[in-house]
């Protein structure tokens, strides 16, 4: 019986030891609104594939990004830090007086301007660098903003220098065999992998297919908000192929699937451009987003409402792979109930999107703000903004539309405190 039992030991004790590492794959739509999903109530726009994700895994209803502009929330994922620490507050260098976009971005001061940008977020550790360590190969796909996909410490990658991620952008439009390729030669050599999915959709231009466009255009309130619609649709069934293709190649037991949106958006049923209070807004039609994490027989399905941050992310995919996390993140690990509850509040902060100043945050600042349960305070940089403060209860009013302000002083003086203490306890620190 002894003996039965060591034997037993010996092979339970063998299977952690030699179980593989975790695949993961990280799945980020550009420019989608929080609620523009079926899990999340839309009443017409269909995404069956991220709805079984949701279904599958631990769904975070009130998740958000710290900035509602591509560039630096993607800089936030892959580092883990706040944009005044990574110092990547902007889409683009500082832009000379008169000079017009097309003739900016083939200037030497866009150039020399997007170097210093690498220089600020190759000063912080990387997911894919921390993965690295742990012997993980990485692909990057779709959009990066920081030129060659090594600048961002991937293994691999099909961006190789323009400015939203050239050749890279294909992905998901047009093919997704990159990844399919990348995965089968990872699984090859017992290598594991860490997949960067982030397709220019449902991001303009919007033109979906004409077999999904069809069924949107009686159902639409503009053609506009028609072409839009589509395109969720287009992005969830790119995540499906996804979804599919681990199941199918026996790898979605050993991947962890992660979600989240760069920034939101709201269709001007017009023009077909953001509208405000959605994209480059300190409001939730631009920083909120669903958040899920998938992990096939170790983590339970769930729905929370607790708010949540895609600074959340990194400590969460290197605590799953069991690799060890730099000091002082300011996010936490999604699979941690008890601290996800226990915190006090969620912080970001909006910027220019051209860089006033690349070396420091402060002069690019737009707005700062804080989300403590149900109430959020935004706080404008007077540098660069000249409203009001604004204090929003979201879940009795998720538009933003009723200033509490005023009828709230004491609460706007504490939130405004530990705002600011957030503010001057972050500073960078690489």
């Amino acid at each position: 019986m002894l003996n039965l039992l060591a034997t037993l030991l010996f092979f339970s004790m063998g299977w952690a030891l030699f179980a593989a590492p975790p695949n993961v794959l990280l799945i980020i739509s550009d420019d989608q609104h929080w609620g523009d999903y079926g899990f999340m109530g839309h009443p017409v726009i269909k995404t069956p594939h991220l709805d079984r994700l949701s279904k599958e895994g631990r769904t975070f209803r009130r998740g958000y990004v710290p900035s509602s502009l591509c560039c630096p929330s993607l800089a936030s994922i892959i580092t883990g830090r706040y944009p005044h620490q990574h110092l990547i507050t902007g889409n683009d260098p500082p832009r000379p007086a008169g000079m017009k976009g097309a003739e900016f971005h083939a200037s030497q001061a866009f150039w020399e301007g997007r170097q210093q940008m690498v220089r600020n977020l190759q000063a912080w550790p990387t997911l894919p660098r921390l993965l690295g360590q742990a012997g993980y190969r990485s692909l990057q796909t779709g959009k990066w903003w920081l030129g060659d996909y090594r600048h961002g410490g991937f293994t691999e990658g099909m961006t190789k220098g323009g400015r939203h991620g050239d050749v890279g952008l294909e992905i998901g439009r047009k093919t997704l065999q990159p990844i399919y390729d990348f995965m089968a030669r990872s699984r090859r050599d017992a290598k594991p992998f860490f997949v960067w999915y982030a397709p220019l959709l449902p991001h303009d231009p919007h033109t979906p297919p004409e077999r999904i466009l069809a069924k949107y255009r009686t159902q639409a309130p503009s053609a506009a908000i028609a072409k839009y619609w589509a395109m969720v649709e287009w992005f969830d069934e790119t995540c499906g192929d996804l979804l599919n293709h681990l199941d199918r190649e026996g790898l979605a037991e050993n991947t962890i699937v992660v979600y989240v949106t760069d920034n939101g958006w709201i269709t001007d049923p017009d023009t077909g451009r953001y509208a405000p209070k959605s994209k480059q807004s300190p409001y939730d039609g631009g920083l909120r987003t669903p958040i899920m994490v998938r992990w096939k027989g170790r983590l339970s399905p769930k729905t929370s409402d607790v708010p949540v941050s895609s600074l959340d992310i990194l400590p969460t995919i290197l605590k799953a792979c069991e690799v060890k996390a730099p000091q002082d993140l300011p996010g936490l690990d999604l699979i941690d109930e008890s601290a996800l509850v226990a915190r006090p509040a969620i912080h970001g902060e909006c910027h220019t999107h051209d860089f006033v100043d690349l070396k420091r945050a402060a002069p690019n600042l737009r707005w700062r703000w804080i989300l403590e349960e149900d109430w959020k305070l935004i706080i404008p940089a007077p540098q660069n903004e000249k409203g009001a403060v604004e204090l929003y209860h979201v879940m009795n009013d998720p538009k933003e539309e009723r200033n509490l302000a005023d009828a709230e002083p004491v609460r706007v003086a504490r939130l405004r405190a530990k705002l600011d203490a957030w503010w001057i306890g972050t500073e960078p620190t690489p």
